[in-house]
């Protein structure tokens, strides 16, 4: 009878695919999240701290991520209008809201406060879950998540408590636990791992989640691309700044949703073992989102200084926000389709290339370099699918695989 309630939590065959009201509330905290990562970083390069910055700002949005992540996968596998569920995705909304809070200071004085944030969602949810489950024998997954979330907890607590020159490594080593433990599926003695590919997850409702991620960190560019011109004295140079700036932001758009971005959803419901490829996805997501916010802070740059000097230091937004996307990109049109995509690749050198060079030239030269390339891959899309049929997904990932075969059958 217990085993029965707890199925009940389960995703029915016939559960909406759409994301709850509930979720994209949800987001509306990462909306702020990100924000706060993009501020750090800016702040860093003013301090002049910029490596330990990007290490510190990198390893406090991985956490972020996680908790988005995980939370992702919750309501792809459970169905979200259960009270439980929504109890939990509202419990993660709090505690995401007090991380970013936190995060602005959050190797400083507030240490503490973001590690009992991010443990109490890391642990709480999953022991929250495992006991809306009863006796079903599903709830031995959320037990392992709540297990490995107080491993890595101890490195947390550590580093929150113990001196500051030891919190960098002492969370470090969190968060090689944390990512490990899901990389490897989170296994435990006798029982071995239960790997998210092998989930049986909602597979459009996952797609979805995935770009409206996308989406809200490129709606944190528009946020910086106006707060940064409206906060400064108007100019023609700086209106020039913030047009290239949103042309940027408006082809990072198109280059991610020309077909691959469209498709992820079929992908998921075509691939056999839709676990792995979803699997898959969030780590290239991860990449794409910081691609695209490490973008808004080479915008920030530009605005502010369009035609002053250009700080070689600064091209690692500048350029690299918008490669590291492309990179992604790439991984993502592999998912999708099984091939190479040149245009991007070709991108990304053009962008190595010119680094040097520009080094001598302004801010506002770089990004119009940064735009034209990414006119070039949009362009080379819309060249390759000009007068074809519109592609169906052949993603290689899951491919001939039983559900119940190289991954264990739905834990």
């Amino acid at each position: 009878m217990s085993s029965g309630r707890g199925a009940a939590l389960l995703r029915p065959s016939g559960s909406s695919p759409r994301a709850t009201f509930l979720e994209l509330f949800f987001d509306l905290v990462f909306v702020f999240a990100l924000t706060r990562v993009s501020k750090r970083l800016i702040d860093d390069i003013g301090a002049g701290e910029l490596l330990v910055g990007i290490v510190h700002t990198l390893m406090l949005f991985l956490a972020l991520w996680l908790v988005w992540s995980i939370t992702t996968w919750v309501t792809s596998r459970y169905e979200p209008e259960r009270s439980v569920i929504q109890f939990a995705v509202a419990g993660s909304m709090f505690g995401s809201l007090v991380m970013a809070v936190a995060l602005p200071r959050a190797f400083e004085e507030r240490a503490l406060t973001f590690v009992v944030a991010y443990l109490a969602v890391m642990i709480g949810r999953p022991l929250l879950i495992a006991t809306a489950l009863r006796g079903h024998p599903r709830r031995q997954v959320p037990f392992r998540l709540a297990a490995w979330a107080a491993v890595g907890g101890v490195a947390w607590v550590a580093g929150a408590l113990g001196p500051d020159d030891w919190r960098l490594a002492l969370w470090a080593l969190a968060l090689v636990v944390d990512s490990a433990a899901a990389l490897a599926g989170w296994p435990v003695p006798r029982l071995g791992p239960a790997p998210a590919s092998g989930w049986r997850i909602e597979g459009e409702h996952l797609a979805e989640r995935y770009q409206q991620i996308f989406l809200i960190s490129l709606g944190e560019t528009i946020l910086v691309i106006g707060v940064s011109f409206s906060g400064t004295e108007y100019s023609y140079e700086r209106a020039g700044a913030f047009t290239v700036a949103f042309l940027t932001t408006a082809l990072l758009w198109r280059i991610y949703f020309h077909r691959a971005g469209h498709l992820l959803a079929e992908a998921l419901r075509l691939a056999r073992s839709p676990g792995r490829l979803g699997a898959s996805a969030t780590r290239t997501h991860l990449f794409i989102v910081l691609g695209v916010l490490a973008t808004g802070v080479g915008y920030e740059l530009v605005i502010n200084h369009p035609f002053g000097r250009l700080d070689p230091a600064w091209l690692i937004f500048i350029l690299g926000g918008p490669a590291l996307f492309l990179l992604a990109r790439a991984r993502f049109e592999y998912e999708i389709f099984g091939r190479i995509s040149a245009p991007r690749l070709v991108a990304v050198g053009v962008l190595a290339v010119a680094a040097a060079p520009l080094t001598a030239g302004s801010p506002m030269l770089a990004l119009a370099v940064v735009a034209a390339v990414l006119a070039g891959v949009a362009v080379a899309d819309a060249l390759r699918s000009r007068g074809r049929p519109p592609e169906m997904s052949a993603s290689p990932l899951g491919r001939g695989e039983a559900a119940g075969g190289t991954f264990p059958a739905a834990p």
